[in-house]
């Protein structure tokens, strides 16, 4: 299962942002952003059919990429460094994966996939 390490550890970084000109709607939407994954899925798995099941994840994928192109900002900013970055890259490619598989998982079924 998806938890919300990705999104505490998005959270961590900002926290520690090499500038003191912050944008606050930036932060504030990747704050928005990273923590919808993981509630997304939370969502989509308290639904009875596995078509709600998908559309919560295409929500929660888009949500990650959202959070992506965000960091992507920051570090062309030089907000956050080359070593966070590829961190979080590497955590978002796995997320996608995860939700990719969820997302194509049972589609038959009209119960959606178990995620424990």
């Amino acid at each position: 299962a998806i938890k919300p390490e990705f999104a505490n550890k998005v959270i961590e970084i900002t926290e520690t942002l090499k500038t003191q000109n912050v944008n606050f709607r930036l932060l504030d939407q990747l704050t928005a952003a990273c923590t919808s994954i993981p509630m997304n899925i939370a969502e989509g798995k308290g639904r009875f059919s596995n078509k709600e099941f998908k559309h919560f994840m295409v929500i929660a994928r888009g949500s990650l990429f959202e959070t992506m192109t965000l960091i992507e900002i920051f570090k062309l900013r030089n907000w956050i460094s080359q070593e966070n970055y590829n961190t979080l890259q590497n955590e978002a490619i796995q997320i996608t994966k995860m939700i990719n598989s969820l997302t194509e998982a049972s589609p038959q079924s009209k119960e959606p996939p178990k995620l424990n």
